[in-house]
């Protein structure tokens, strides 16, 4: 199994039917494609990479259960699920805290029923994410309905959770991505930050739900998920207001996981040159600089896709998410 970035000149209806377990687009595909969930978010170059997919390793069968949309085989599944908040009745301090804990149990039932329990990755892309409404960030209140969903379904809140992205878009609904597999995945800390699931109360009552990598066992080598990596060293935000410095600090911490990952699985890690990267920006007026950063300090040409979309913190530029391994 492994990830690809494809652009948008790819044959879409060729690839689907081969191996495709699904994937994430940021760029219209001319078509339905089985598994792909099409993010109200844009990808910035034109010539670039528009689509991450995942290819499977061995033929994927399509289903549906409940609101998901899912398509599995040899041991994953890989699902989608889009809510409204407007089913949930009039704005209310709680509306998107029920429909976030509602898509979350809809994927937990869906898992239950495929016999697929580790829920190992999740992206989510989030209205408004960081509009302040009834008092209280959007993210916050999805943080909590997010957490609630797990609580209920007798899900592990700490250690054991999905690696993760949360990012927000100019859409009119919550749109979520996710993989699971049938055997245990391990999730992987940072030693450079607080774990999510422990940030202080100041970051919301609830706490985000997610770890920052997840390591897959798979027969065509391990596969490593980097979770949405932002400038925050302990719980803290830096560098606010420069762009390339929370660049600088977000590729810092993403080698500091591929080193835990490394020492876990008992052997160097993998370098960053062996991943493919979605980069999250707040303005676009920013990519042309990223970019030269990226490839300057970095030396990272190929494998780069830029998107377009709000950070969980409004003072966070720069958001940037990370895969490798399984043959590549």
């Amino acid at each position: 199994m492994r990830f690809e970035f494809l652009p948008r000149s790819a044959h879409l209806p060729a690839v689907a039917a081969e191996v495709l377990l699904g994937g994430i687009g940021f760029a219209s595909c001319g078509g339905p494609v089985p598994g792909l969930l099409e993010v109200s978010a844009p990808a910035l170059e034109e010539d670039g990479p528009v689509l991450c997919m995942l290819r499977g390793e061995g033929g994927a069968r399509q289903g549906r259960s409940g609101r998901v949309c899912h398509r599995s085989g040899d041991g994953f599944v890989f699902g989608r699920v889009d809510i409204a908040e407007e089913e949930f009745g009039a704005d209310t301090p709680t509306r998107l805290v029920e429909a976030t804990r509602q898509a979350y149990l809809a994927i937990f039932d869906c898992l239950r029923d495929l016999g697929c329990s580790h829920l190992a990755r999740v992206w989510n892309y989030l209205p408004r994410i960081n509009l302040v409404e009834f008092g209280e960030e959007r993210y916050r209140r999805f943080n909590a309905g997010r957490q609630l969903a797990f609580e209920q379904r007798g899900r592990a809140l700490e250690g054991a959770v999905p690696a993760a992205c949360a990012l927000g878009t100019d859409g009119t609904r919550i749109e979520i991505a996710f993989l699971a597999c049938r055997d245990a995945f391990v999730p992987i800390e940072n030693p450079r930050q607080t774990s999510a699931y422990r940030y202080p109360i100041e970051y919301g009552e609830r706490s985000p739900t997610f770890s920052r990598a997840a390591l897959l066992r798979c027969r065509s080598g391990d596969v490593l998920m980097v979770s949405g990596t932002a400038a925050i060293v302990g719980h803290r935000s830096l560098h606010v207001g420069d762009v390339l410095a929370q660049t600088r600090e977000a590729m810092a911490n993403i080698a500091a996981v591929l080193g835990r990952a490394g020492e876990l699985m008992g052997r160097p890690g993998m370098g960053l040159s062996a991943l493919e990267f979605t980069v999250y920006l707040r303005h676009r007026t920013d990519l042309a600089p990223v970019r030269r950063l990226l490839q300057d300090e970095f030396g990272l040409g190929q494998g780069l896709m830029f998107v377009e979309a709000d950070i969980c913190r409004s003072e966070l530029l720069v958001e940037i998410e990370a895969y490798g391994g399984g043959g590549r």
